[in-house]
């Protein structure tokens, strides 16, 4: 046998692997596409569903806003009276369903769930000091928020790593392309 029978053969071997796993990448990405198609379409109307209820919960917390300036703010943020919910709806400025999404918007958030220290004053519908913040209360509020930047960690980490998924798929795909050209090159 000469060596251009040896190189040959040795040349095919290559090519035949080549094709291997091209085919097993090609499998793969198919794959990765049909899972990553139903996720997006997922995401898709989820997201949408999110924007609205996000937008409507924005509205009902400004309404709020406007209608008690003394109590609720976005700058100065102060625990609410226990039982503001029951006052609010014997008021009548705002449709009930309007003020439970303001309510729970508003005690969701970051800057409430700070200002819930031990101690402070709790505020009423005219602004003016209501009880104050237990411990246990404070407690709560602190573990509300360890869980909030937990849930932000783990997002963020998840996020970079289907970064990395995708770069690596990419890679692959790339090397996919330049083995296919060597394989239509070989077969000219």
């Amino acid at each position: 046998m000469s060596d251009l029978d040896e190189m040959q053969q040795d040349v095919e071997a290559l090519l035949q692997e080549c094709e291997k796993r091209l085919s097993a990448v090609e499998q793969r990405s198919q794959a990765s596409n049909r899972t990553t198609e139903s996720q997006k379409v997922n995401e898709n109307a989820t997201g949408k569903n999110r924007s609205k209820n996000r937008a409507a919960n924005q509205a009902a917390l400004d309404q709020l806003i406007e209608a008690y300036p003394q109590t609720f703010s976005r700058d100065n943020v102060r625990p609410l009276k226990i039982g503001i919910q029951e006052d609010l709806i014997a008021d009548e400025k705002l449709a009930r369903n309007r003020i439970k999404r303001a309510l729970a918007t508003y005690v969701r958030s970051i800057a409430y769930l700070k200002s819930v220290q031990e101690g402070v004053d709790r505020v009423d519908l005219k602004g003016e000091a209501s009880g104050q913040v237990t411990a246990g209360e404070a407690e709560h509020a602190a573990a509300r928020l360890k869980e909030i930047r937990d849930q932000r960690r783990q997002r963020q980490q998840e996020e970079r790593r289907q970064e990395r998924e995708s770069r690596q798929k990419q890679k692959e795909e790339r090397l996919s392309r330049k083995l296919e050209a060597l394989v239509n090159k070989k077969g000219r």
